[in-house]
Formats: structure tokens, C-alpha cells, sequence
């Protein structure tokens, strides 16, 4: 459902007009009247390496839009991911040249929170019957500081694949705990010794986030002694046994990847996004996939929730016709078409039902969702630490022997308190 023009201006009576350059301080909101109900609407959409069909659905939406918003015009602009970053802080700081509606990844939030350039869709939502089908979860990830800066409108999340061909003439079953895992990836290893057991890297940390999360231990407290069990067991995987370090001690996502689609590997954390390239590879017929166990039976491995949201810029000029197209393109209805498009997993629960019943591939990724999922600290430090490499450092030291978990984990946990500190 969408959220008419009169309910939305509500939002914007909130919203307080500034031309001057964002504070950093919490975010603000927008233009006082709501802004003109007709002319263009700018919208700022990342761009894709096959945009056609994105582009379409994006189409279809404007068509509907426009129906029922007379003289009124869409006008979008596929922006480089790349480059997001320099147009987003130009935005921020130029009223002049800001879209009404963006969207942006979810790691992107705490510095354009700090930026103080996006507004506040707590109104917006209030007024959005499709709301409720938001999990707290996703809200979670979309919020700073209290305040509701962005409607999640897809998630990308890794859960266990694995050879089935491979695992019936062992006679192994789909393991039900992170014991049962590394169990089979170290039998896979001894009796196909040109195969991995299952691909791990150092350089992989959105493959080792769920093992620290699984044994109860969190990012900001990686010295923890829970978060320690989960590295350990990690870590110890990146051996002889399964997966030596001279081939897997730098090893990343993408490479994870490849090793499973290329045959190479037994098993591997990846992403439901990463089908069409492991389809392309020689696993391609030969893999099933479950949800990345935990450490107790029929319990899931917390995944990272990536993914992108939809948002209204403070110097929006239109904040009102900008929440109708933004409730518009984050509704079910269109969530399904980005899935039938692009693959991306909706955010509403009655999508991604609907998704999971037409493509049965995609049930453990909503499986492992539902389950509850783990986000980055939101914090503008953690870009810092994301940049400086200090969790992939901290588990290539561990496994290639250069520090302890101790000292490794130690080392880390100051890098993260001094970069949240700041």
C-alpha cells in the first residue's frame, strides 16, 4: 500500500528547512510545507552490471506513480557504486543538486547519519500499513541514533552449501551444528585429499562473523571469551586438515566462491546472491544448500544482514511525493519484482513468503533470517576498522601462527575500542 500525499506531509511538518551544510550532529528532516505536490521527482538508484531488468521494474513503478500523481514526472539517475560516496557528500552539502529519494547500502548508514543528510522515516512508517511486516531485524539495521533513516528494501545473507554428490558417496549427512561441520569437512579432506572440506579464508569476514556470533560473541567484545570459542573454531579450520593455510590463510569471499563452484571445495558460506555464479561453475546440479548451523542442534548461525535501503534526502524539495514512492518501491508488490529481476531477498516477511514458495532455493536464506540476523556496529568509526583491515589481520595472524588467539583477538579489541571511541 502506498502512503498518500496528505499523510506524508506530515512527515514533512516535522522537517525543518536548512540551506545550510548538513550538521553533524543527529539528523534533521525536511522542508516545512512538504514541498510541491507535482513536477520532477529525482531519484538516485546504485547501478548494475545487467541494470535492464532492475530498470524495468523501476519503469513499471514510475508508471504507476505518475498514474495516480498527476503532472507529476520521475526523473532517476543509476549512479556507480563506486563513486557513491563523493556524490552523496556533494548532496549533502549542495540543496541545489539533492535527490528526493536514494538508495544506499546499509553499511553506508553511520556516515551518512553523521553527515546529518538523511531524514527521518519514523512518520513515514508510522503511516505504512506494510510496515508491520518489517522485522526488527531489518528496522534494526536501518536505524542511527534512535532515528529511522532507511526502508530496507533487500537483504543479502550466506548460509551453507554443500556437494550432495560428494556428501552421499561419503555418507555424510547435512550437518546440524558447527561440531557435525567441521566433522565433515575434515572427513571430506581426509578421504579427497584434492578437495577442501569446506572453504574458509582469513580474509573472509563475513564467513567468520557467524562462528563469533553462534558461540554468543559480539564484534565490539572480540576478546571475549565467547567471542574467542567462535574465532578458535574458525580458525582452526584454516589448517592442513581442511583448508592449509598457504591456500586459504588470504583466501576471500569471492575466492570462497570460486573454490565451491569450481569443484574444489565441499562445502562453503556463501551468499544467495553467489548462485548464478556458482550455477556457472562446476557444482552447478551438485549442491543443495541448508542454513549455517550454530552450535546447538536445529539452532542457526547468526548471518550479517547486507543489503540496500530506500531513503529521503534532507534537502529533498518534494519529501511527500518522495515517501509515496518510496513506500511505493519498498511494498511487497515490487519487493517480488526486484527478486524476479535481480535475485535481491525482500525485507517484508509476506514477500518473502511469497518468493520462498514460487523458488524453494531461497528458504534456507530466508530460513536463516528469520532466525535472526547480526549487523556491523553502526558506528562511523567501524569504517575505519573495516578500511585498516582489522578483523581479516586478526585471523590471517591466528592462522598462519604469527599471534595466539589472545594476542590476536587482544590486538584487535583495542584497534575497535579506539576507532568507536573517536
Amino acid at each position: 500500500m502506498r502512503l498518500r500525499i496528505a499523510a506524508a506531509a506530515a512527515l514533512a511538518l516535522t522537517m525543518t528547512m536548512t540551506a545550510c551544510v548538513p550538521s553533524t550532529s543527529a539528523p534533521e528532516s525536511t522542508p516545512a510545507d512538504g514541498g510541491p505536490t507535482t513536477g520532477a521527482l529525482k531519484v538516485w538508484l546504485f547501478d548494475e552490471p545487467n541494470r535492464a531488468p532492475k530498470e524495468a521494474v523501476i519503469q513499471e513503478a514510475i508508471t504507476e506513480f505518475t498514474a495516480a500523481h498527476p503532472d507529476t514526472t520521475v526523473d532517476v539517475q543509476y549512479i556507480a557504486v563506486e563513486t557513491r560516496g563523493e556524490r552523496f557528500k556533494g548532496a549533502f552539502n549542495d540543496p541545489a543538486s539533492a535527490p528526493d529519494v536514494v538508495e544506499f547500502g546499509n553499511t553506508d548508514l553511520p556516515e551518512y547519519a553523521t553527515a546529518g543528510g538523511l531524514a527521518d522515516l519514523g512518520p513515514t512508517v508510522s503511516g505504512w500499513a506494510e510496515a508491520a511486516d518489517l522485522t526488527a531485524d531489518a528496522k534494526a539495521s536501518a536505524t542511527f541514533q534512535g532515528a529511522l533513516l532507511g526502508m530496507p528494501w533487500f537483504v543479502g545473507v550466506r548460509a551453507l552449501y554443500y556437494r550432495t554428490d560428494v556428501f552421499t558417496e561419503l555418507g555424510l549427512k547435512p550437518p546440524a551444528t558447527i561440531a557435525e561441520l567441521t566433522t565433515a569437512a575434515r572427513t571430506v579432506r581426509a578421504k579427497k585429499p584434492d578437495m577442501f572440506g569446506i572453504a574458509v579464508g582469513g580474509k573472509y569476514t563475513y564467513g567468520a562473523m557467524p562462528f563469533v556470533w553462534a558461540n554468543g560473541g559480539e564484534l565490539t567484545e572480540i576478546d571475549s571469551p565467547a567471542a574467542k570459542a567462535g574465532l578458535k573454531t574458525y580458525t582452526d579450520l584454516i589448517a592442513e586438515d581442511n583448508c592449509p593455510p598457504q591456500n586459504c590463510a588470504d583466501l576471500t569471499g569471492g575466492k570462497t566462491v570460486e573454490l565451491f563452484a569450481s569443484g574444489k571445495a565441499a562445502m562453503g558460506v556463501i551468499g544467495n546472491f553467489n548462485r548464478a555464479a556458482v550455477d556457472a561453475g562446476a557444482a552447478k546440479g551438485k549442491y543443495a544448500v541448508v542454513p549455517l548451523p550454530g552450535v546447538t542442534a536445529g539452532s542457526v548461525a547468526p548471518a550479517f544482514a547486507g543489503g540496500n535501503n530506500l531513503g529521503i534526502m534532507k534537502n529533498a524539495q518534494r519529501p511527500a511525493l518522495a515517501a509515496d514512492f518510496l513506500t511505493l518501491l519498498a511494498g511487497k508488490k515490487y519487493q517480488a519484482k526486484m527478486y524476479d529481476a535481480m535475485g535481491n531477498l525482500p525485507t517484508l516477511k509476506s514477500a518473502s513468503d511469497e518468493v520462498a514458495a514460487k523458488d524453494t532455493f531461497v528458504k534456507p536464506f530466508i530460513d536463516t533470517i528469520n532466525a535472526g540476523t547480526k549487523f556491523v556496529p553502526l558506528d562511523p568509526g567501524w569504517g575505519k576498522i573495516d578500511a585498516s583491515a582489522v578483523l581479516p589481520t586478526m585471523i590471517e595472524k591466528v592462522a598462519t601462527g604469527k599471534a595466539s588467539i589472545d594476542e590476536a583477538t587482544g590486538e584487535a579489541a583495542k584497534q575497535i575500542d579506539e576507532a568507536l571511541s573517536q
